[in-house]
């Protein structure tokens, strides 16, 4: 059915012009349907709502900066991996975010934590909220840039912004005296004004010596860690899986026993930072 210039007009001046790539099949479909004039227009009206939440969510996944495309549905369950499944599908409702609480996803290379991480982060933006997500060491370096031209303070602004913010990969390295303050005021100032997630292959108790002030570890730590949901992985590298030839390769053995031997779990993280 072709629509007329004019209504196309119309429909352009109100911004609605995303209605004309559905507008021929759906009056097609009330003639044979025989719905009413209300019917259809509710009809078409959907068909904007849903083509505009749609362009929203792709704007929030794009503009959160994944590196891979990680959700809850592609995730393997059955991974030889051990952590506490109820306890991570309990935080797929996002209840969490509610509540701004944190989450620490912790264990050796390759055993799923930033996969984990990533699809909490796509779950949230599905929830219309915002994602920042990037490594520990590009945050750093962030930070570092924003002191040659003065403006720390709109970065510092940036990283509070986001419902959730996901930094990967810490613990890498040793922190110097900026990059512990840097890293000590983004948890600061997060601390329940918004959820912030970590990856790292170092438990909980090794990541106090990184900073170069034993004092803002401790005030940091405590208050994240008390607000933190911690997620030990063990197992297997879930990213050799799922790598092409994965199964033609050997299994490597030892880094999640080496992990293991450093990070007995933690009963309470008070006892690790008052030792």
């Amino acid at each position: 059915m072709e629509i007329h210039n004019s209504l196309k007009t119309v429909l352009k001046r109100l911004r609605l012009s995303g209605i004309l790539h559905t507008l021929p099949d759906r009056l097609a479909y009330a003639g044979k349907a025989k719905l009413t004039p209300q019917d259809l227009l509710e009809l078409i009206l959907q068909d904007e709502i849903d083509r505009r939440e749609h362009k929203s969510l792709h704007l929030r996944i794009d503009k959160a900066g994944f590196e891979e495309e990680h959700t809850f549905e592609n995730f393997d369950w059955n991974a030889p991996i051990t952590f506490d499944r109820d306890r991570v599908k309990d935080l797929f409702g996002l209840g969490f975010i509610d509540r701004h609480e944190d989450v620490l996803f912790m264990g050796p290379v390759g055993v799923g934590k930033t996969f984990l991480a990533d699809a909490l982060g796509h779950a949230v933006c599905r929830a219309g909220k915002q994602v920042l997500r990037l490594r520990a060491d590009a945050l750093l370096k962030d930070f570092l840039q924003s002191r040659a031209d003065n403006s720390t303070s709109k970065t510092l602004r940036k990283y509070l912004v986001p419902h959730l913010l996901i930094i990967d990969d810490f613990g890498l390295r040793r922190l110097d005296a900026r990059q512990s303050s840097d890293i000590y005021e983004v948890i600061i100032e997060r601390h329940k004004r918004g959820s912030t997630i970590f990856t790292s292959n170092r438990a909980v108790e090794e990541w106090i010596p990184l900073f170069d002030d034993p004092m803002l570890a401790q005030s940091a730590l405590d208050r994240l860690a008390h607000n933190a949901h911690q997620v030990v992985i063990e197992g297997e590298s879930y990213r050799e899986r799922l790598a092409p030839g994965a199964a033609a390769r050997p299994k490597r053995k030892g880094s999640s026993a080496e992990f293991v031997g450093r990070c007995s779990l933690i009963s309470s993280i008070s006892q690790v930072l008052g030792s």
